[in-house]
């Protein structure tokens, strides 16, 4: 697992067994107006990627780009979203499981549609999906235009098929693309009745382990392809190893010196360090009876002795899952909040209003909400802001920006603000993952005073600064 990726997003990146783990971004259609900036940011953070931890987010890139380097990737725990693009083939030809703890539009884990110019000249053509075997949870949509050419088969998952080029007669009508080697694998439907699960071959010694997901090329635990539940170093277990073990002979619990942590679907020695650990397992957020508290550089879940301070689900997160934008309609929901479990992004449609959702314009008086705010567990993103507000002065009293969650791998991004001359984030002291993001600021000055790297908590975090007000025109 190469560790030279471009520190524009990846949050966490380590050895788990043999994969290479990298973050997933939940973005949906939303992306920068950089279409060259999206491509690099989508490179940078598959590039060597193997397990996507969360979503597979692959939108806005035009037909000339080299996507040879989404090869690489096996798993995708989230879901999986292609559209808005003009390239012709998908290249995913490793990916073997989608999982869908996540899904986009609460039903689909792999949503492909509008891959094509409105002109007609170019689109998608071919989905190298050859070695795909399983989606875990949701269903399949595809809506893909004249461009597509798919057969698949419906015995394993939901696929909606076009007519298109014949398959290539060695793959039984079932294929992701007309070449030979574009075969449907099939695990499932061709086993043997005594098979519970998945099989490499039609006899019953041919058997995948039970905890496999997707297929395997052995008889056991390690030749899964992927896990049904969790991977403990290679190997796929039903949970990982637990914190204390009973001991027969002594009646007693006794700790277990092989505990490890479970991570989305891994067992790991250690919680990302912008993750904190509940019981033995890492969560991006505390439950509602507990405390986030920090130990020795660890941060952990304790119960409240009193009452919790208040934490506030964020745009996307809870209360407030179907929000794009902080607005007039939700404002009222981060008063006297000292932590934003989540994100907070300010759009255009929050600030001036969205008649098509008949809300009105943000008063600039109510951002003084965010005063309180001490810490935003995921990124913030600012795409637009009161143009009678020169200053993120409401923002003063933020301490940490956790990127848990990040915006094309950033944490913090101000973007194209005409009116805004300072920051003044004066009690920031941590952004513990992701990157800083702030270009087009036509009037910003004294972004250039910052130490920005003595914030960040790894030397894969990297500052993204351009197009502000010149140093040399801005007064002290």
């Amino acid at each position: 697992c190469s560790l030279n990726y471009y520190p524009f997003l990846v949050h966490f990146l380590r050895k788990s067994g043999s994969f290479c783990v990298c973050s997933g971004t939940d973005n949906k259609l939303s992306t920068p107006s950089d279409l060259d900036q999206q491509y690099r940011s989508l490179k940078k953070l598959y590039e060597n990627c193997e397990v996507v931890m969360g979503n597979l987010e692959i939108t806005s890139i035009d037909r000339n780009r080299n996507l040879s380097f989404l090869k690489s990737i096996r798993e995708v725990t989230g879901y999986v979203l292609v559209a808005l693009n003009q390239f012709d083939y998908l290249p995913l030809e490793n990916l073997r499981i989608i999982r869908g703890t996540k899904l986009y539009g609460h039903h689909y884990s792999l949503a492909i549609f509008l891959n094509y110019r409105r002109d007609g000249y170019y689109g998608l053509r071919q989905l190298g999906l050859r070695n795909l075997t399983e989606l875990v949870r949701g269903c399949a949509r595809e809506q893909l235009g004249n461009y597509f050419s798919e057969k698949l088969s419906h015995a394993q998952y939901t696929m909606i098929c076009s007519a298109g080029r014949r398959c290539h007669r060695s793959c039984n009508g079932r294929c992701w693309g007309h070449q030979e080697d574009q075969c449907q694998t099939l695990t499932k439907t061709v086993c043997a009745e005594q098979c519970d699960g998945r099989c490499f071959g039609p006899y019953v010694s041919d058997c995948c382990h039970r905890e496999c997901a997707g297929g395997c090329s052995g008889p056991k635990d390690t030749d899964c392809f992927a896990c049904t539940n969790f991977n403990d170093s290679g190997a796929c277990v039903t949970q990982c190893p637990q914190p204390f073990v009973y001991n027969p002979t002594s009646f007693q619990l006794e700790h277990n010196p092989r505990a490890k942590y479970t991570y989305g679907a891994f067992c790991v020695k250690k919680c990302p360090h912008n993750f904190v650990v509940d019981h033995s397992s890492c969560v991006r957020a505390c439950p509602s009876n507990k405390m986030e508290v920090e130990e020795n550089r660890i941060k952990m879940c304790i119960p409240c002795t009193d009452i919790c301070p208040k934490v506030c689900d964020g745009i996307g997160t809870g209360s407030l899952q179907t929000a794009q934008t902080v607005d007039a309609s939700n404002i009222d929901k981060f008063v006297n909040c000292t932590k934003i479990n989540g994100n907070l992004v300010f759009l255009i449609t929050g600030i001036n209003g969205d008649k098509y959702h008949g809300i009105g314009p943000l008063d600039p008086e109510l951002l003084n909400v965010f005063r309180t705010v001490k810490e935003i567990t995921g990124y913030l993103n600012i795409q637009s802001w009161p143009e009678n507000m020169t200053d993120l002065s409401v923002f003063s009293n933020l301490a940490t920006i956790g990127g848990r969650t990040l915006y094309s791998g950033i944490s913090l991004l101000i973007l194209k603000q005409l009116w805004i001359s300072s920051l003044q984030f004066q009690s920031l002291d941590e952004i513990s993952a992701g990157n800083v993001y702030i270009f087009n600021n036509s009037r910003l000055c004294f972004y250039n005073t910052v130490n920005w790297t003595s914030l960040f908590r790894t030397t894969s975090q990297m500052v993204l600064i351009g197009h502000n007000q010149d140093p040399k025109e801005c007064s002290e």
